[in-house]
């Protein structure tokens, strides 16, 4: 698995770097926005991670220009900045997953192992299109339309919905939202699962009729027409 790393701290850098050859990954460094964006075009990574803060060019850009030229390459950030506003504007930018530092390098490479299995089983699983009532994805050309009406969403978005799509009419926890979309598990505390229902409400169901994203008090939210 040949991995990129973009992180201005050279320590940091180093030990991951380190932690991962040990692993049996290959990997390649670079310590600036620009060069990370030239070698993440340039060549062919199953992951890249990076950080937000970085010189010449921002983590959030750099993921935005790697996600539009390169959108099944995995990427993960990891930065300093660990609010919800923070990490909503991380995988608005396009990035799979998002670490908090300081970090343990064990858990890194549990999100490692995570993201590839999870984009090994959608690979050989998944249909081009999927379709409910008058709603229609298509995640080969990561496109949404409902009633002939195309709907832009961000990518964590649409792999939200996708998820549910995929589990219509059974109620989702946030906690197995949060582990099946983000590979991850939030403080029981945020509200980071609700803020992206809230998006994603806003645009397939608020000018649409029958409303398809409800909320089960105590549960979670289920797909459903209604």
């Amino acid at each position: 698995m040949n991995i990129l790393i973009i992180e201005d701290d050279e320590r940091i850098a180093s030990l991951v770097k380190r932690g991962l050859e040990e692993n049996d990954y290959t990997v390649t460094l670079a310590y600036d926005g620009m060069m990370g964006r030239k070698l993440a075009l340039q060549n062919d990574y199953d992951l890249i991670i990076t950080d937000i803060i970085l010189p010449k060019l921002s983590g959030l850009e750099l993921c935005k220009d790697i996600r539009t030229a390169k959108p099944d390459t995995l990427i993960i950030m990891l930065t300093a900045l660990g609010t919800t506003d923070d990490k909503v504007e991380g995988f608005d930018a396009g990035a799979d997953d998002y670490l908090v530092k300081p970090f343990d390098f064990r858990e890194l490479h549990v999100r490692i192992r995570a993201l590839t299995k999870r984009q090994n089983v959608h690979s050989n699983t998944q249909g081009f299109v999927l379709k409910y009532a008058n709603l229609e994805l298509n995640n080969r050309t990561k496109t949404v339309n409902r009633s002939g009406k195309e709907i832009s969403l961000t990518p964590k978005e649409f792999k939200l919905l996708e998820y549910m799509m995929q589990n219509a009419e059974r109620i989702l926890s946030r906690t197995e939202i949060a582990d099946k979309v983000w590979d991850t598990h939030f403080d029981t505390g945020t509200n980071f699962i609700d803020v992206y229902i809230n998006y994603l409400r806003k645009k397939i169901d608020k000018d649409f009729e029958p409303k398809l994203i409800h909320t089960k008090s105590g549960m979670g939210f289920i797909f459903k027409e209604e």
